[in-house]
Formats: C-alpha cells, structure tokens, sequence
C-alpha cells in the first residue's frame, strides 16, 4: 500500500481533490475531521484547551468556540504551538490506526493534512501531493468561506510555511487555479501516477 499526505496551504482546495481521490478509489482520511473529533464537547482534548486558553473559548453549549480560539492562536505563536501540542499527537495516533487497519488489496492510502511539513511528519509517508493556488486566490477563497477580513486571512497565511516551499517538496502539485474540470484533470493524473508508483 502506498501511504500518500495529500497537503497544501488554507483555502488551496485540498478537500476537494481529496474528494476527488476518493471518488477515483482512494482510501482516505481528513486531518481536519479528525482534529474536530479530537476537541469535540467533553473531550479530554477540549478540556486540555479550556485548562490552557481559558473558558472564553467554550460557547454556551459547550462545545469549542473556533473563531474565539483563532482570534487567541493566529495572533500568538507561543498560543499557536501550545494548540497544536494538544492536538496533533492525537490526530496523528488516529491517522496511524487508520492506516494499520485498513484491509488487504487497498493500493492507496491518502491522508489530508494541512500542517504536514510544519508539523515534520512528512517523513512517513512514501508520497507528498501538494494541493496549490496563488496567495491572492487563497485569500479571495477565505473572505469567501469564512467571512474573514483581508488581515485576519493574511495571519493565518503566515502561520503556514509559503505554498512555494510546499511546492518545492512535493512529489506532485495539483493547481487548483483554473477552476473544478482542470483541477479534477489534474486529480486523475497524479491518482494514475500513484497506482503506477504503488507498482
């Protein structure tokens, strides 16, 4: 099996290839679902956040206020790595027993994590698919989906290594500039390439 991190900056459409992926015959996994899992309304994760961030990060109904916490962490490193400290260990043991499970005659295994590089473990995968577009589009795509200002996009822009520095460690890149049809265009030619390589 050929254990594939499928990954790239915020709003550069890694999602959707991963979709794509799926749909083509990969099995896949969401970093990013897993990380909600992990923080989800009495978790011990949650209650690891609220001991170092304070209950102004919990809504009403208990459950983690995200825009709170990212207000906290895109403006503070320290706050940022103190985050991913409590997050990514568990998202990762998830990803590894996600992989140890899955059934004989799977030839490929894509996993979505955004902060791969960041966080050091593209090591352990055998291939790197990089999911790009251009820092403008990036931000055009956040105002769009999340109805953040242009400063509070570009802080969360900073808080990722530059996509040409992803790029440039890539095994393969996929645009996702030129719209839905090129894009999937693209998906298909590295998912062939992949079950090539898994050969």
């Amino acid at each position: 099996m050929l254990r594939v991190a499928l990954t790239g900056g915020i709003a550069t459409g890694k999602s959707y290839c991963l979709r794509q992926f799926e749909r083509l015959g990969a099995a896949v996994i969401d970093a990013d679902v897993l990380a909600r899992e992990a923080v989800a309304k009495d978790t011990p994760g949650l209650r690891a956040i609220v001991t170092r961030f304070g209950p102004a990060i919990v809504s009403p109904d208990g459950t983690l206020d995200r825009a709170a916490l990212g207000r906290v962490v895109f403006a503070d490193n320290r706050a940022r790595g103190d985050l991913e400290a409590i997050v990514h260990p568990e998202v990762y043991q998830r990803i590894r027993e996600w992989l140890a499970n899955l059934g004989a005659g799977i030839p490929i295994a894509i996993a979505d994590i955004p902060l791969l590089f960041e966080s050091g473990h593209h090591h352990d995968y055998d291939r790197v698919v990089v999911a790009a577009c251009a820092p403008q589009e990036q931000i055009r795509r956040m105002a769009d989906r999340n109805a953040l200002s242009e400063a509070e996009a570009l802080a969360r822009l900073a808080a990722q290594w530059p996509i040409a520095e992803k790029i440039s460690r890539a095994h393969y890149v996929i645009r996702t500039d030129s719209g839905f049809a090129e894009t999937d265009r693209q998906v298909k030619d590295v998912y062939d390439r992949l079950r090539a390589d898994d050969r």
